[in-house]
């Protein structure tokens, strides 16, 4: 079984482009890449967003990873990305068959989105499906990735 990925920068901003205008941006913060695949529900979405919003992976006084988005008060940008599911296992070009069809994977897209701001959290995000254009300055560098599928979630 393969559940909802994450992968998660820790950045000093991040900002997405869509047509030439910024549509989604944020300084200090994580930029939230998200996958989501046909067996993904509201629970994966609920533990990812928690497990993600209580990450201790920003610095405090003595510049040890201890902190979190909260206690920072840092935003986030989150993004849909379905190429986080591309299998190049056989041959070069990836196969997508473990992303979930849009219509499905859009409202769990918009439901994590929604799990974020119920959080009191500062929340930007990109444009489903679009053609976004992501710049960002990892602070760090710091990437976290997440796979649901390695937590056992109730």
């Amino acid at each position: 079984m393969i559940f909802m990925r994450t992968v998660i920068q820790r950045v000093k901003y991040a900002k997405v482009n869509v047509d030439g205008k910024t549509i989604g941006e944020i300084d200090k913060g994580l930029l939230v890449l998200l996958g989501i695949t046909h067996e993904d529900t509201i629970k994966e979405v609920k533990w990812l967003a928690n497990k993600t919003k209580n990450l201790r992976i920003f610095e405090d006084e003595e510049e040890r990873m201890n902190l979190s988005l909260e206690d920072v008060k840092g935003k986030v940008l989150i993004i849909s990305q379905f190429t986080l599911y591309g299998n190049s296992i056989k041959g070069n070009r990836p196969s997508f068959i473990d992303a979930a069809k849009p219509d499905y994977a859009k409202d769990l897209y918009l439901k994590f989105i929604e799990e974020f701001k119920s959080f009191g959290i500062e929340t930007q995000e990109g444009e489903f499906g679009a053609d976004m254009k992501v710049e960002l300055l990892n602070d760090g560098p710091v990437t976290i990735i997440i796979d649901t599928k390695d937590a056992t979630i109730k």
